[in-house]
């Protein structure tokens, strides 16, 4: 009988601040570096569910989905394994703190983001900045 493998469902946020000001954090895990939060969608978790807890555990942020960004599918988008990540964009109130899978939470200026980060990230980021999804 055949085994099938199918991607593994994933969500990202970009987290929105009052001030334009973009939520990033610096995993703790490999692949190290700098990461917009979010993570895998447990069985049985719808996706907003997923984002909402996500951006909770990693950023201590409660956040306001605004809405769905686009979806990310390249086989080799996680050096893991293969995943279809969901993004969204969020807006929230307050400072980041690290939590969970956050070595660090950090704000940034729409023009200070790392040039380089980890997955492709730095892609979806460039998307949304310069409004191609």
């Amino acid at each position: 009988m055949a085994r099938y493998r199918n991607p593994v469902p994933t969500v990202d946020l970009i987290i929105e601040l009052s001030d334009q000001r973009i939520v990033i954090i610096e995993r703790k895990n490999p692949p190290y570096g700098w990461a917009l939060p979010g993570g895998f969608v447990d069985y049985g978790e719808s996706l907003e569910d997923a984002a909402v807890r996500e951006a909770l555990e990693e950023t201590g942020l409660q956040v306001q989905l605004v809405r769905q960004f686009h979806t990310y599918s390249a086989p080799d988008r996680d050096p893991r394994q293969h995943t279809v990540s969901t993004v969204f964009i969020a807006s929230a109130n307050g400072e980041p703190v690290a939590g969970d899978d956050a070595a660090t939470a950090v704000a940034c200026h729409r023009s200070k983001l790392p040039a380089t980060m980890a997955f492709d990230h730095r892609q979806i980021l460039d998307d949304f900045l310069t409004g191609r999804h």
